[in-house]
């Protein structure tokens, strides 16, 4: 019988205690190519005079910025907990009807871009503008990775627990209060982690609901007026934003790992049977992914039909799709091989150092895309003219904004991989890089599958970054939708974003299936 096990950094001090040179040098690498948007805002606001920062700081609309920013940061955190928690569990622990094809229809909205799912919720009904209709909308496109990640914990944890737990007297509610729900920690705050960074850094969808945060006002700012002071010191409170939501994730997970530490074959947990409410039950999923995926859907097929723009611009449909592929596919790669060193890094090798450098790559996820785009082209006219608008730059973009999805998922995988595992490789003359080949990646490899869609996903729907580093007379799918949409030309929008939607469905595909288990669930016996 095989068990999960709380270890202690002590218990694995032998991987832990000797990183690598070059794997400590790739890290700061790394992070250091992470950090170039957040060096030049620290740079560029401590040359603003004291007045300037005082004058642009101290402003009733900077409180208000604050309060709109982290109430709706907050708001979606929690209700994406709660929402995900409970698909979750009715998924992988009960005999939910069609529990597979509920699986993948939850991980879906990771296909249908925030903007997207903003604009077809506003072209129905204005009734969705301001808190309450960003709160639902922001959380029914960005719960899935808060889902995928506490699906995976749950097909991984051993029945063990639950067993043990039954026989000192536990019902199923303390069980899983006391016993289930402190192991899905991990996965509950690295996917928390993503919604609260993707929230600070949306543009697109709160444009279109007329709520205002910090990141739509340097939007404005940069656009609109000009205006760069007011804007970078924005910039830099998202970024002291950014930080804390990083300090806290860092210290409620704390230091322990969960790792099974027994040989064996894991058993297979028992479904909960639902009697009477099997059924019923189904209604849960059902309304998340009708609001979810329903309701944009059906807003893109409309104004398809209906529109008096349509037809408009579809000879550019087809190669706007492949340039979008190419670049998702070719992002998806740099970014996993990015990563796994990271991963590496934080996860064997822990240390103030590796905690900095996964914190690094995290940091520019909080960031705007126009600020990581102005980032990069202030770097490139001043040292590298040669690169300015070019599909280079426009790839480093992605590679920051994006790279934190691919860490996530990796260290998730590796904290779940037995390190004993590793150390009898190298007891047998594998060198380092060898074990890693050998050994850890076929292990953690769903992980960097997951990271890799991650990040495809994230590529094919990024707009702000790519409306500004675009090389010339290059186009994506997102960028026309927002071109389309934003001149009121609903009908020619539309064909955008389902090709959009279409060409990251697979990607979602593979996500829903590398957080299912190997093995299958068994049925509990009444």
């Amino acid at each position: 019988m095989t068990s999960t096990t709380l270890t202690s950094p002590r218990s694995t001090r032998r991987v832990r205690d000797r990183a690598p040179v070059a794997l400590v040098l790739i890290g700061i690498v790394v992070a250091v190519f992470a950090l170039i948007p957040l060096i030049h805002v620290v740079i560029y606001a401590s040359t603003v005079d004291p007045d300037v920062i005082r004058e642009q700081l101290f402003r009733p609309r900077i409180g208000m910025l604050l309060r709109n920013t982290l109430g709706l940061m907050v708001t979606c955190v929690a209700a994406s907990i709660a929402l995900s928690v409970a698909c979750a569990w009715l998924v992988v622990r009960t005999n939910l009807p069609l529990a597979g094809l509920w699986h993948v229809l939850l991980t879906a909205p990771l296909a249908v871009p925030a903007f997207v799912n903003g604009f077809g919720w506003v072209s129905l009904t204005h009734s969705v503008e301001g808190f309450a209709g960003a709160s639902m909308i922001v959380t029914l496109s960005y719960f899935p990775f808060v889902y995928l990640p506490v699906c995976a914990a749950l097909h991984g944890l051993d029945p063990v627990h639950d067993e043990m737990a039954a026989s000192v007297g536990l019902g199923r509610t303390a069980t899983f209060f006391r016993v289930v729900l402190p192991q899905l920690r991990p996965a509950i705050l690295g996917g928390s982690l993503l919604v609260a960074l993707h929230m600070f850094s949306e543009f697109g969808a709160l444009k279109t609901l007329r709520f205002p945060t910090f990141t739509t006002a340097i939007y404005d700012q940069f656009n609109s007026t000009f205006n760069g002071p007011a804007a970078h010191l924005s910039s830099a409170l998202l970024v002291l934003l950014c930080l804390a939501v990083l300090t806290l994730e860092l210290a409620l997970r704390g230091r322990r790992r969960y790792a099974r530490t027994s040989s064996g074959t894991p058993r297979a947990a028992r479904r909960i049977d639902l009697g009477a409410w099997r059924w019923p039950a189904t209604l849960a999923p059902l309304v998340v992914v009708a609001l979810a995926l329903g309701v944009p859907i059906y807003s893109l097929v409309h104004w398809m039909l209906v529109g008096s723009s349509t037809g408009d611009g579809l000879a550019e449909l087809l190669p706007t799709a492949a340039t979008t592929m190419a670049y998702a596919a070719l992002g998806a790669l740099l970014s996993v091989v990015l990563a796994l060193p990271v991963g590496l890094l934080v996860v064997r090798h822990a240390s103030l150092t590796s905690t900095l450098v996964e914190r690094s790559t995290y940091t520019a996820n909080a960031l705007p895309g126009i600020v990581v785009a102005l980032a990069l082209i202030t770097v490139t006219i001043n040292y590298a003219v040669d690169l300015y608008q070019s599909a280079v730059v426009l790839m480093a973009a992605y590679l920051i904004l994006f790279l934190s999805r691919a860490v996530v998922s990796v260290r998730a995988s590796l904290e779940q991989a037995p390190p004993v595992l590793e150390n009898v490789a190298k007891s047998l003359g594998l060198s380092g890089l060898a074990t890693t080949w050998r050994v850890t990646v076929p292990i953690v490899l769903p992980g960097i599958g997951a990271g890799a869609a991650l990040v495809f996903i994230a590529i094919c729907t990024e707009l702000t970054a790519t409306l500004l580093l675009a090389p010339l007379e290059t186009q994506t799918l997102a960028t026309e939708f927002w071109s389309h949409s934003s001149g009121l030309s609903y009908g020619a929008a539309a064909p955008y974003a389902l090709v959009m939607i279409a060409i990251s469905m697979p990607a979602v595909f593979l996500l829903s299936r590398t957080s299912r288990a190997a093995r299958p669930l068994a049925k509990e016996k009444p």
